[in-house]
């Protein structure tokens, strides 16, 4: 038996076999794990076939769209935009995000990439037109966490999720920019001033503390001076009080002589010159003395 023959009798069987094999062949896909394929069935949607192998029915149906679930960047993106005190900025943007709903995706927005980038000019305008220039340079952090959020919110019907949405810098033309420096000068020379002139305070402020201190020591000095000759007065009047007239004479006789002798007693050749009523006391003091002892 030839080949021919055999085929000939044969021919039902091998095209069966070879149908079962194309069916098998177009109802087995295997799906990458980066992608998701959208499966229509006469043009309607029929299923999402996810990363592995799957099932479909051949001929009927097929594989319209293979999309990719990786993460994508748009590419960074310049955009105008005014403070709330008037002032112009340009805003530069950056976006990643990935596709997690397939089916959203390709039946509701045609240019993905350009539909998110209008959303986030969009975004980005209206939030600064809600701050004043100050604000935006000192609170990115919120501002762009206000974007990614309504980013978030508006390509949700997309089957979209946003994983960063950066604000990467805010520039500002060279006008803006020589009053801002003018305006940071100023301020910085108002700080000196300010800080000086506290230094003066502060400076005046101590020297009114030390002066203040020296007089309270002063008066306490006095006071406690005051009050040992006091104590010397009453001592004094008491012995006059107990013994008369002689212990004050006693007193007096006893400073003069103490005064002659602390006069004596300078250094070098000294010529004194004593009143003869000075010599009349010291001679009084003097038998005084020697009473006493």
């Amino acid at each position: 038996m030839d080949i021919e023959q055999f085929i000939g009798g044969n021919a039902v069987s091998i095209a069966i076999a070879v149908f079962i094999i194309v069916c098998i062949f177009l109802g087995v896909r295997v799906v990458p794990q980066s992608e998701k394929h959208v499966v229509e069935r006469f043009g309607k949607l029929r299923s999402v076939l996810g990363p592995g192998i799957n099932f479909v029915v051949p001929f009927l149906d097929k594989v319209a769209h293979k999309i990719s679930i990786l993460e994508r960047q748009l590419p960074n993106a310049m955009q105008d935009a005014i403070t709330a005190d008037n002032v112009l900025v340009k805003v530069e943007t950056s976006v990643f995000y990935r596709i997690i709903e397939p089916e959203k995706t390709v039946y509701r927005i045609r240019d993905v990439d350009g539909a998110i980038a209008t959303t986030v000019a969009g975004i980005v305008r209206s939030e600064i037109g809600k701050m004043e220039l100050d604000h935006v340079q000192s609170n990115r952090s919120q501002l762009i966490g206000k974007v990614r959020e309504q980013v978030a919110a508006m390509v949700d019907d997309w089957g979209i999720e946003v994983t960063r949405a950066e604000v990467l810098d805010v520039n500002l033309d060279e006008a803006t920019r020589a009053a801002m420096l003018q305006q940071l000068n100023a301020e910085r020379a108002r700080r000196a001033q300010v800080t000086e002139a506290e230094g003066d305070k502060r400076a005046m402020e101590l020297k009114a503390d030390a002066e203040l201190y020296a007089a309270e020591q002063e008066a306490k000095e006095r006071r406690i001076l005051a009050d040992a000759e006091a104590y010397a007065t009453g001592v004094i009047a008491e012995a006059i009080r107990l013994h008369g007239l002689e212990a004050a004479q006693y007193q007096v006789a006893l400073k003069q002589v103490e005064a002659l002798t602390a006069v004596g007693q300078g250094t070098g050749k000294q010529t004194i010159i004593v009143p003869a009523q000075a010599l009349e006391a010291f001679g009084d003091a003097f038998k005084m003395l020697k009473g006493r002892t």
